[in-house]
This record gives structure tokens, sequence and C-alpha cells, in this order.
């Protein structure tokens, strides 16, 4: 509800005063600023390149104002988005502003504006008026909350304010809508209701109760989030790790917690709202990128994008069947099994055990060898064993050719003893036991050198860190890989695997399939450097991931800490993707998950949310359908063509309908990437508007007007979706193409166009 006049012009006011305070505040810490920036600079010439802890220091403080500056300048104009009044048992009600930042008067010490991250500010996302409580450092604070106000604040200046009612419904689905009874929150739905920019945005004002209650979940769990399209849930997902670096300041920081998205497209796409949040130095990342640096391997990756491309493209080869076969295998928990075997036979098998011997002595024997390798350090992977044993051997060979060395005077005094009792000439005598002298001191020096670098070569033989030579050996070596496999992999599918290994290693290309279990190999030989754990790790498009993919990010994290986001009803990679969240969470997690559903869609209209559900609702998986916000629009809108003319007049007319609508961007959706090329073809010869094709390699996204093929579409929204080619043929009624098309649907805010040519796909069908 809209505040009374009187109180508006006091917000109005309060506005103002903060927005003064705050330039001034910027004034001065500019001033800091460039007082120790130059403080910096003259230390840095004192120091002359050496280390100075007054340097150090310096620099500390310069970055901290920094940042600071940087984040007072972002909120400058609008430094809060929200007020409560909340009066604590036995004290008077306070009213908190609160806002992206916390913004404090250090001449005062009072709170202009507190942190969205705060606990109090806890209250202004789940909070109902009346007798409410929150979490505090202290404990749980009680209270009353009287009032939760919003502010729609542009340009520095209110343009208008919302009152909650008491224990109002924020929202509620078209099924329920009942006329006199919906509520709806305007200033969501107005929020919801501006165009969509080439970057994610964060949503601080608007987070809902139940994404507020996923952001401030504890940390050490998996917490698997299934959000339909359209929940926000890569949103949340964000937004939930810059509240727990806030909470865990003092020991977590950006460089702690690691982000993996789908493919380089995306985390541009992501890349602002983290700097939004305050929150800097977030390693984000592909999983191609991670498996990469942590195999220590520089290679070209047959992605899963490009794998899924050939595949919706040539779905009829028979070659694609085994294509997806082997996807499946590799990603699977039971070829984990099968490394766990081949880790064994290389730890048993894959040694030579012998003496270590120099110069005909032996310095160690292969029973010792083999008992520390085999028993007391049976704990440790397998390459550590040989650092441990090497460090282990290191340290006793001092004491050992001390050893060896008296045993060498023992025999040559033995000898000497001998001469001086057989040889009678005095001189010859003289010169016999000098070369014996001088052949005993060289044979003691040589053995101290040559002992070294015999048990330097020992080991080094032990070849374990090549991964890609043990992984391509376990495929060439049939024989072991059938009595690995316990021959439960078909002989022609294992032939196929084999083939294509060695075709991709010859070209020096590494499909992505085969990261996840050369990551395994690696973590079983050596283990995993702790330069690559993180303290918390966020994987968006989950259901995207095969299980032993995700069992090898697990084995990068400490204390299982994750937000794991995805939607099964999106799962376009059927041959090795999550179908299931329950079996993720017992084989994966070993029911140490913690599985939480959002069904409400944000995005969309309720007529597009409405009409991509019937999609949904076809496919085998079961899922709730989702529950759309109250904003009405069009009917998404079907169009019948017959040739490439009409489709190019028909397009452009469409986009001049999402200018004059106050909008930016219209994406076409293909299928296939070839699809997008067939469309770009088509419009370059008389559209009046210029379009790109949006490639799997590209890294950065312009929004304007693009051409995108359907499976490059996940995580993104555009104003204006036109979906191309939506007849039987394009999308036919497989699980596949029920995921692709739910995808595509579902990607609109504002304005849907769906083509066909003769008649539309019975997927749409009501």
């Amino acid at each position: 509800m809209h505040i009374e006049k009187k109180e508006f012009e006091e917000e109005k006011a309060k506005l103002k005063d903060t927005n003064d305070w705050l330039k001034s505040r910027i004034d001065n810490m500019e001033i800091d600023y460039k007082t120790q920036k130059a403080k910096v600079s003259e230390l840095k010439k004192q120091a002359r390149g050496s280390y100075s802890y007054e340097l150090e220091a310096a620099q500390r403080l310069y970055e901290m104002t920094t940042k600071n500056l940087k984040n007072y300048k972002e909120v400058k104009g609008q430094p809060y988005f929200a007020r409560i009044d909340f009066r604590e048992y036995r004290r008077d009600t306070e009213n908190f502003y609160i806002g992206k930042i916390g913004l404090s008067d250090e001449t005062s010490g009072d709170e202009i504006v507190i942190d969205w991250r705060a606990p109090i500010a806890d209250l202004y996302y789940s909070g109902t008026q009346g007798k409410s409580t929150y979490h505090a450092p202290a404990g749980i604070i009680e209270g009353e909350l009287s009032l939760k106000r919003k502010f729609m604040i542009r340009g520095s200046k209110l343009e208008d304010a919302f009152d909650e009612g008491i224990n109002q419904i924020i929202l509620r689905g078209a099924a329920e809508e009942i006329e006199g009874t919906a509520l709806d929150d305007e200033f969501l739905k107005i929020n919801l209701e501006q165009g969509v920019s080439s970057k994610l945005k964060d949503i601080v004002a608007t987070i809902q109760k139940e994404q507020n209650e996923i952001i401030r979940a504890e940390k050490n769990k998996a917490l698997i989030v299934q959000g339909s399209a359209g929940s926000g849930k890569t949103t949340i997902a964000l937004h939930r790790l810059a509240y727990l670096i806030y909470k865990y300041q003092e020991r977590l920081t950006g460089q702690d917690i690691l982000v993996v998205a789908p493919n380089a497209l995306f985390l541009d796409y992501i890349s602002e709202v983290l700097p939004n949040l305050g929150v800097d130095k977030v390693p984000q990342k592909t999983f191609e990128g991670l498996a990469l640096d942590i195999l220590g391997i520089k290679s070209e990756v047959l992605t899963k994008d490009k794998k899924l491309a050939h595949i919706i493209e040539n779905i009829e080869d028979p070659d694609v069947k085994y294509k997806t076969n082997s996807s499946k295998v590799k990603g699977s928990l039971v070829f984990r099994t099968i490394l766990d075997r081949y880790a064994k036979y290389i730890e048993i098998n894959g040694l030579n055990y012998e003496d270590i011997e120099v110069d005909g002595y032996r310095l160690f024997r292969a029973t010792e060898i083999k008992t520390l390798f085999s028993k007391n350090l049976v704990h440790l992977p397998i390459s550590k064993r040989k650092d441990e044993m090497k460090r282990y051997f290191n340290g006793k060979l001092k004491s050992k050719l001390a050893q060896i060395s008296e045993e060498i005077d023992s025999d040559y005094e033995f000898q000497m003893k001998k001469i001086r009792a057989t040889v009678t000439d005095a001189e010859e005598k003289r010169n016999i036991l000098t070369k014996m002298y001088d052949e005993r001191d060289k044979k003691k020096e040589a053995l101290n050198i040559n002992a070294k670098q015999v048990l330097k070569n020992y080991f080094s033989n032990w070849d374990y860190d090549d991964v890609r030579k043990l992984y391509l050996e376990l495929f060439n070596n049939e024989e072991l890989f059938d009595m690995l496999s316990s021959n439960k992999i078909p002989e022609a599918l294992a032939e196929y695997m084999r083939e294509e290994l060695n075709k991709n290693f010859e070209n020096s290309i590494i499909d992505s399939d085969d990261l996840a279990p050369m990551m395994y190999l690696k973590y079983k030989i050596e283990g995993i450097d702790e330069k690559h754990k993180y303290k918390h790790i966020v994987i968006d498009e989950a259901q995207d991931y095969s299980m032993l993919e995700l069992y090898m990010l697990r084995n990068v994290v400490i204390n299982d800490s994750f937000t794991i986001v995805g939607d099964v009803g999106q799962s376009i990679y059927f041959y090795k993707g999550i179908n299931d969240w329950q079996k993720l969470i017992e084989e994966v997690y070993n029911e140490y998950g913690e599985y939480v559903a959002l069904t409400q869609s944000y995005r969309s209209t309720v007529e597009i949310v409405s009409f991509a559900n019937r999609v949904l609702k076809k496919q085998s998986n079961s899922l709730k359908p989702a529950k759309p916000v109250l904003r009405h629009g069009m009917e998404p809108e079907l169009i019948k063509y017959t040739g490439a003319a009409e489709f190019r007049k028909k397009v452009d007319e469409i986009v001049k309908e999402v200018e004059k609508a106050g909008k930016k961007n219209t994406a076409i959706i293909c299928k296939t990437y070839s699809q997008c090329k067939q469309v770009e073809k088509i419009l370059s010869e008389g559209s009046e508007y210029k379009w790109e094709v949006v490639n799997d390699t590209d890294k950065k996204l312009n929004l304007k007007n693009i051409i995108i093929p359907s499976y490059m579409t996940k995580g993104l929204e555009f104003d204006c979706s036109v979906i191309y080619n939506c007849d039987d043929e394009n999308y036919r009624d497989d699980e596949l193409d029920k995921k692709l098309l739910y995808v595509a649907l579902t990607r609109a805010l504002h304005m849907e166009y769906v083509f066909y040519k003769d008649e539309p796909s019975k997927l749409i069908s009501g």
C-alpha cells in the first residue's frame, strides 16, 4: 500500500539528509584515499623493493579505504531501500533503514544504514508485523515489528514508498487467484516489470521469504535447491555467498569460495552481481577450467555444450548412442569403482619392489619398502606415499652410509692387516697401503655421492605423476580393462570408448567427460593439493553435472559446504545429468545433504509460465509446475509462417512492438546452433535490425537482438523470446525435446512468440 502524503514528505527529507551525509562522508574518504595513496607511493620508494612492515600496514589501510570508498560511491543517491520499525522488549521503538551495505557515522558511532545481511535485517525479509524474533550473535531477540516499508528511489529522489500490510501474503499462483482476495506486492511487481540488462542484477530489495531462508541457511552442509525456471535460484546462490562472507568475515573471504558455472558466457552474465554486493576476488570457473587447473594440464577441451550440440543435431546417427552411453558410463559412480580397482591394481602390481643398492652395497631391503608402502603408509594417496618414503629414506641415509662406511673400513682393515703381515719390503708395503687408503677413501666418497642419486632414481622410476598416461593405459590394456570392469561394459562400447579416447589424445583434445575420471585418478594417486581446496562452493545448473563430477567437487571443498542449485526440469544433458536429487543426496553426500524446493517463478508473466508448464507437465520427472507471481501480460502468440520472407517480416514487426513497449531485448531461440546460422542468413537478407548469433565459445553477452541455441539459454532471461520452428518435426515427443523446449519457453519476462510450420508441436497443446 502507498504511504500517506505526510509520511512520504518525511521520508523525502530523511533521504535528503542521508544523501547529504553520504556525500560529505565520501568527500572525507577521498581526502584519506589520496593521502594514503601518496604515503604508499613514498614508502615504496624508500623500501626499494625490500620488505617494510610500515609499507605493508599502509597498503592494507589503503586497500581497505579504496574498497570502502568504492562501496560508498556505489550506493550514492540510493543509500537504502527499506525501513523497519522494531521495539525490543523493555526498550523504545527504533527505526532501521536497510541498504546494500552498512553505513556508519564514525564521529557519533551511529549506524545510519543497516547492511541487508545483518541479523536484524532478517525481520524485513521474513518477519511479520506484531510479535517477531530474529537471531543475533547474543541469541534470540524478541520484540514487536510495527512497520515494513519499501522505497522506490531513482536518481537520488524518492519516487514512491509502500508499506506491507499485517501478515500480508505477498505472492499467489494463478491457480490460487480469487477476485477480491488475491494480494500482490506492488513494489515487487514494479521491479519485475523492468526490462532486462546484459548482466544479472542483485535483488537485495525484493528478496522473498522462501529465498531469504535459503540465503541465511547454515554454512557447513550441502544445501540442494531445486528451483523452477525463473525462481531466482542463481541470484539466491550468489546472495547466499555474499551473506556467508558477511557472517563469517573473520574466517571466510571471497578467495575461499568458488562459483562453478556452466560456461564462460554465463560467468560473464553473472559477473556484476557480487561486486554490486560489495564482494570481490571470488574465483568463478567452469568445471572444465577447474579440472584443468587441478590436473595441471593445458589442452583444448571438447565441452559438454559442443557434445550436446552434436548429439541434438545428429540424434538419428547410430554413433550418437555410443557417444551418450560413453558419457553416461564415465560420469557414473560405477566408473568410480573401476577407477578404485585400477588404483589398487597400480598399488599392488605396478611397483617393482627391489632392494635399493649402491656400488654392491644394500642400502634398504625390498621387504622394508613394501611394508612401508602397503601397510604403514596405506592411509596416504599413492604419490604421497612415495614422497613420504623418499623423506623417510633420505632421513635414514646418513646413518645407513655410516654403517656401510664402517663395513668398508673393516673390510679394508682386514686386507691391510694381511698386507702388513705378508709383505716384508718396507717401501713396497708403504706404497700398497697408501694405494689402499686412497682406494678406500675414494670408494667411501663415491658411495656418498652415488647413494643420493640411486635413491632419487629409484623413486623417480615410480611414474605416477602423468595421470593422462595412466588413464590412457587403463583403456588400452584391454585385458586389464575387462578385468577391472568385470566385463560389464559391452565390448562394442568399450572399443568405441578406447578409440575415441586415443583419437582425442592424438589430436591434443580432452573430452570434458574424461576430466572427472582423470581428476579422481589423480585424487586417488596424489590427493588434491590444498591450493585447489575451498571453504564453500556454489554450483549452478547442478542438474547438468554427472554424479562423478559432483563427487569430485565434494573432494575440493571443506566440511561439505555447498550451495547447489538446479532444476531437473531443465536437465538437458539427459545422458549423464541429475534427474533425482534424492539419489544425489544418498550416493554422493551420504545423506548429509539438505533439499529445498522453490516453486515460485518471478521471471515471467502468469501467461508465459502457464504456457511453459504445458511442456513441463509432459516430462517424466513428476515436478510440480512453477507458480507465477501475479503479474499479467500478453498470451504467448502462436504464429504460423510459410517461408523465410514471412518469418523475417514478422520478426521485424515483433521487435517494433518490443521497442514500443519500452523494452530493449529480443532473443530468437533456435533448437540448434545450425538453425541459428540459418536464421541469421534469413534475417541478413532484409531485416531492419542487426542480429548477433551466440556461440558456445563466446565470453561476452550482448543482449540487444540475439539468435541463440536453446541449450545456451539456461539461466538467461530476455524481454521477448521468439521460439523458432516449434513444430512436431523439430520438437518431438521425447524427454530431451521436452526439456529443451521448456528451457526455451521460460526465458521471456514479458512477451513470447512461437513460430511453427504446418502444425505446432504436440508438446505445447493444452
